[in-house]
């Protein structure tokens, strides 16, 4: 990890230093732009309770709040200049708390200027086809991100949930050809936003073909997310020590025809379990490695300007404990699944904003929800009602 660390870190050195060389301009004036996202919305279930210990909602990120609630108010500045630019992207808000769940370290776990900081970062476009980025950024991994305005549904899926939402780090983006490009990064462990508590790194890898009918982006992260690893034979006698973490995520989508669009995104994570050092020997203390896996189908289509209608499926499955507590994990092997029907609408009001009446169906294997007799379901049905704003 710290010789391909540094690495990277020469190519970089020699990448400014052949920049020098050929540019000593003085960079020309930028321009400075506002944007962002004001969103809210009402949500209830239909076959369980809504209030109180027993209020029941999908075990996914965002959009689980009961009755009328808020999303999140999102502002983003952006300095684009000729060769170099900054991003400064602030949330507010239930939903914009819960993507920044990483942060403040720098506060002691107490509120902070952090915690409203969704992406922070600095880049340069060293040339026509290099692009360097330094600070906190949103997971290049998956199919949906945390803006409401990007994604058709409101509510969002088990992988982008569970996956990566951010990471701060140092990430070169390199325009291969027309349709080919590839991204290497080296960041902290997985939404350690701030900065690095533990002094390990996480290497982040992408390959992306694009053309005018659709893309695909296949995408890695490894590293050791935990810091209880050792690499130089010293005891560790923690036995709750993970070890390195894996995933690989394919995103595809394509429009098949002037109306209708069709995406999809599977993703497989795992960890192996701790281990630690008995002279010359590795010990493993944990047995079997944990993680997820999962794939979703998104079929969308527009038949005006003003509506759209489109539909996600998704199956997501844990293995050995892989995310404790959070799909119906059974008490004996700790596995268990999910699949998620959501239908959505996308009704354009004026332009600017969007309204999602949203329904929603979760089923697993174990009783993981209540009725509204209070008595274990395997399913859960919900509806919710979103508007969302973009300027």
């Amino acid at each position: 990890m710290k010789n391909l660390f540094l690495l990277i870190l020469c190519v970089v050195l020699s990448t400014f230093q052949n920049a020098f060389a050929q540019e000593e301009t003085i960079e020309e004036s930028g321009s400075l732009t506002l944007s962002g996202s004001v969103d809210a919305y009402y949500r209830t279930n239909l076959n369980a309770p809504n209030k109180g210990e027993s209020f029941q909602a999908p075990a996914s990120s965002f959009g689980n709040l009961p009755g009328f609630s808020l999303g999140m108010a999102n502002i983003i500045a952006t300095y684009q200049g000729k060769k170099v630019g900054a991003v400064a992207d602030l949330v507010f808000g239930p939903r914009g708390e819960d993507a920044v769940f990483g942060s403040p370290l720098y506060g002691g776990g107490m509120a902070g200027s952090s915690q409203i900081v969704n992406q922070l970062y600095v880049y340069w476009n060293v040339s026509d086809k290099v692009t360097l980025t330094m600070g906190n950024f949103n997971t290049f991994l998956g199919y949906e991100v945390i803006s409401p305005t990007a994604n058709f549904n409101y509510s969002t899926s088990y992988m982008f949930s569970y996956g990566p939402f951010s990471h701060t780090g140092l990430k070169a983006n390199f325009q291969l050809s027309d349709k080919f490009s590839f991204l290497a990064a080296v960041m902290n462990p997985t939404d350690m936003t701030e900065f690095n508590l533990i002094g390990t790194y996480t290497l982040g890898a992408q390959l992306g073909y694009s053309s005018d009918a659709g893309s695909t982006y296949l995408n890695f992260v490894y590293g050791d997310q935990d810091g209880k690893l050792s690499n130089d034979g010293t005891l560790i006698t923690d036995q709750s020590s993970l070890g390195k973490t894996f995933q690989v995520d394919l995103t595809t989508g394509f429009d098949l025809s002037d109306k209708f669009y069709l995406g999809f995104n599977t993703t497989y994570n795992t960890t192996s379990s701790g281990e630690f050092f008995t002279g010359s020997d590795i010990q493993n203390v944990n047995g079997d490695g944990a993680g997820f896996y999962g794939f979703a189908g998104y079929l969308q289509t527009k038949p005006s300007d003003k509506f759209g209608i489109g539909f996600r499926g998704e199956y997501f499955s844990v293995f050995n404990n892989g995310l404790e507590g959070v799909v119906g994990l059974s008490p004996i092997t700790g596995d268990g699944g999910v699949f998620a029907a959501t239908l959505s609408g996308n009704i354009k009001v004026g332009g600017n904003l969007t309204l999602i009446p949203e329904l929603r169906l979760d089923s697993m294997k174990e009783e993981f929800f209540v009725n509204k007799n209070l008595n274990g379901s395997k399913g859960l049905a919900s509806f919710l009602l979103a508007a969302v704003f973009a300027f």
